[in-house]
């Protein structure tokens, strides 16, 4: 995968345009808390049991969510270039995680430290819209997903999955999407070939 040429500046520009406008002040202090982070594919970013301490905004690649479900791994989301990756329980309540986060492609992400964006946010009104909207971000996604497995069909979920995600669909293995969409990959390749057809 080509690596898009970028500076910190250009991160902290590109998430102030993302989720709040921002003065010249306000994006130097957002560019100070970012840290580039670098994942090789299969790379586990974190591990089960580990604490969360970073919101994950991926610049290039692919992530993998997920947890262990009686020995089977649950796929609970994927991300790929200019989303936000985190694991929302461990990083409020500051507890041993049980998901775990894998890179299924080399992926630069710029991680945004909670506790210096929240000491940052309480006295820079942008950053503290930057962060409730990631935060709202990451909650509708989350009720999102639930509604898509619980109401849809397969047929639907893949097609709603297609619209809201279509980076996903293009560059995640089949079998993480099946396993995202709660479906069976011959499930998925069965709706696939029907969705070509429509």
């Amino acid at each position: 995968m080509k690596e898009l040429p970028h500076t910190t500046r250009d991160i902290a520009r590109e998430l102030a345009r993302k989720y709040s406008t921002m003065t010249h002040d306000e994006l130097d202090i957002l560019e100070g808390i970012l840290v580039q982070r670098k994942f090789a594919k299969g790379e586990l970013v974190l591990k089960e049991g580990d604490v969360c301490r970073d919101i994950l905004y991926i610049h290039s690649g692919l992530l993998r969510q997920f947890y262990n479900k009686k020995g089977r791994m649950v796929t609970e989301h994927l991300g790929v270039d200019g989303t936000i990756v985190m694991c929302i329980e461990s990083l409020f309540r500051e507890e041993p995680t049980i998901l775990q986060v894998e890179a299924l492609e080399p992926t630069i992400c710029y991680a945004l430290p909670k506790r210096r964006l929240e000491e940052v946010a309480l006295h820079n009104v942008n950053i503290q819209i930057l962060y409730r909207k990631i935060l709202e971000e990451s909650l509708i996604l989350s009720q999102v997903h639930a509604d898509l497995v619980r109401f849809e069909t397969a047929q639907d979920r893949y097609k709603r999955l297609r619209k809201l995600m279509p980076k996903v669909v293009q560059r995640a293995p089949l079998n993480f999407i099946a396993n995202y969409l709660q479906m069976t990959p011959e499930t998925l390749s069965r709706v696939r070939s029907a969705t070509l057809l429509d």
